[in-house]
């Protein structure tokens, strides 16, 4: 029986163990919302065989959610149950980023370089050392002279000594020549070397805080295998950002630039990644609120009091409760999904340290044709205002968003824009006009009776308003005051202006008047505004 069950085993193929398979992701492609930021990662592996594996992705942020992650397998691979591991982690070595890795590989450039300058160095200071060695033997020589010398002898002896004193002096002479340029290479290789390691400590590191996503894999063959995974994060954010210029030479123009400021705490640097900039909004609302029925009752007077004193009075345990129905769940980052919304997809490649705040990324300039005035309003301004009207005739809506205004490429001031829609005309102002000098002066203000044949009163204002242009360039204006209007037949209001204005009741306002003239270099224009108010006798005027 023994040999049976042996040889059923021996001919019946067992499913092979599965083996761990550690691996770390690379981020390739960001798209980043309002609030949070959608990561995709990509991870590839080896499969050692056929059959079922466990994959750990040893580098995810430690804050990382498992509802938040969707993975995607390449072709043939199956992917079963997934979760993350915050223990039993495999060891890996301490993460470095792309700037740490360039930065650490200049250090150990530099520390290389300072010890070949260091060895110089050395090499000069003992040929220095050797030479005045050489010396201090000849000059030790006290004058004995070996028996039997002869005068020959002695002077040969004596003329070696100089020579040889002369030659070691001079080589140390030249020795400590080379010394100091050794000294200085060294010194520079040095600083260079401090410079770099400072650089190095001030490179954000990768997130050293982390956890796993273990993944149940199945691969048909063994080999190279990957995997996208995808991450819905908070900590990211970006906004609009605008540059306007206005310029009138050669023709009113407008330089509608845009770019976009970005921010990122993830806890991870995004290195060369594909970026991409959407307007969806999935940490916010996504579905309509709910009306409730609001019902209304009358009752007899004084009942709502009887029943106020009383509810303050009887117990809190008497009180029925009301049970208010759950409002709906707001949706999360997790069941979002990019609709119809306004996406900017940046042409490069670009890279994000984590910690970055408001990294300013250029995307692109329209150009639109502007309607420039200068707008003055005397009852309230000395001066007038540059005013450039445009329509926005490009096929995608301009984000709200701050924007710095120039004009003729000097900085004038900065704005809020709304969202503007293809197709809306939209008002910008770029700034005072000091060449355009405004003036509202009131000559006569009476007010008291008419006469002894009338019953009632009037009030009588009158004003001189005075537009002069100082500079060397035209203008068109587009002067603004108002009178005041009555809703009273008994109130009557009567208006004189010279000249006549352009347009009454401005945008529906009434009492509002407008004139519009052109006003060339060195030109003045007047304007004379007078209103009369006349009411009955026992009747204020408010």
């Amino acid at each position: 029986m023994r040999a049976v069950l042996t040889l059923l085993l021996a001919s019946t193929a067992l499913p092979a163990l599965a083996d761990t398979i550690p691996a770390t992701s690379r981020i390739t492609a960001v798209t980043v919302y309002p609030e949070g930021a959608k990561l995709t990662r990509e991870v590839t592996f080896a499969a050692p065989t056929p059959g079922s594996h466990d994959l750990i992705i040893t580098d995810l942020p430690a804050d990382s959610e498992p509802g938040l992650i969707q993975i995607a397998p390449a072709a043939g691979l199956q992917l079963g149950a997934f979760n993350l591991r915050a223990d039993r982690l495999p060891p890996r070595e301490d993460p470095l980023t792309p700037d740490q890795q360039a930065a650490k590989a200049e250090v150990e450039r530099l520390e290389a370089a300072e010890q070949t300058a260091l060895l110089a160095f050395d090499a000069v200071q003992a040929r220095v050392e050797a030479a005045e060695a050489q010396v201090r033997f000849l000059s030790s020589f006290n004058g004995a002279l070996p028996d039997g010398a002869t005068p020959e002898t002695v002077k040969a002896m004596a003329a070696m000594i100089g020579v040889e004193t002369l030659t070691a002096r001079q080589a140390a002479l030249a020795a400590r020549a080379d010394l100091y340029p050794a000294q200085k290479a060294l010194q520079e290789v040095q600083e260079t070397l401090a410079k770099a390691r400072a650089a190095y400590d001030a490179l954000p590191s990768a997130d050293m805080d982390y956890t796993a996503l273990a993944v149940a894999i199945t691969a048909d063959a063994a080999g190279d295998h990957s995997v996208t995974v995808t991450q819905y994060i908070g900590g990211a954010s970006w906004r609009p950002f605008y540059d306007l210029n206005l310029t009138r030479d050669g023709g009113d123009a407008l330089a509608f630039g845009r770019s976009v400021l970005v921010t990122q705490y993830s806890g991870e640097d995004w290195s060369d990644v594909a970026l991409t900039l959407s307007s969806s909004t999935p940490s916010q609302q996504a579905a309509p609120s709910a009306l409730w029925p609001d019902l209304r009752r009358i009752e007899p007077e004084g009942e709502a009091e009887d029943m106020a004193r009383k509810s303050l009075t009887a117990s809190d345990d008497a009180m029925p409760e009301v049970v208010m129905e759950a409002a709906p769940a707001p949706i999360t980052a997790a069941a979002a999904v990019e609709g119809d919304t306004v996406v900017y997809i940046y042409p490069d490649p670009v890279t994000v340290a984590s910690g970055a705040e408001d990294l300013r990324l250029a995307l692109d300039s329209l150009a639109f044709a502007p309607v420039v005035k200068a707008v003055a309003v005397p009852r309230m301004d000395r001066t007038a205002f540059v005013m450039a009207s445009f329509t926005n005739a490009s096929d995608e809506p301009l984000l709200p968003g701050e924007a710095m205004l120039f004009r003729e490429g000097v900085l004038v001031g900065t704005t809020w824009l709304d969202v503007i829609a293809p197709g809306v005309e939209t008002d910008v102002a770029f700034g005072a006009l000091e060449t355009l000098r405004i003036k509202r002066e009131m000559p006569r203000a009476a007010e008291g009776a008419t006469g002894v044949f009338t019953t009632s009163n009037e009030r009588t204002e009158s004003a001189v308003i005075t537009v002069e242009n100082t500079g060397n360039e035209a203008w068109p204006v587009r002067l603004l005051d108002q009178v005041p209007y009555t809703e009273q037949d008994d109130l009557e209001i009567s208006v004189n202006a010279t000249p006549a204005p352009t347009e009454e009741d401005v945008e529906g306002q009434r009492g509002i008047l407008a004139w519009e003239f052109d006003l060339a270099a060195g030109g003045k224009q007047t304007i004379t505004l007078e209103h009369t108010l006349s009411w009955p006798d026992g009747m204020e005027l408010r």
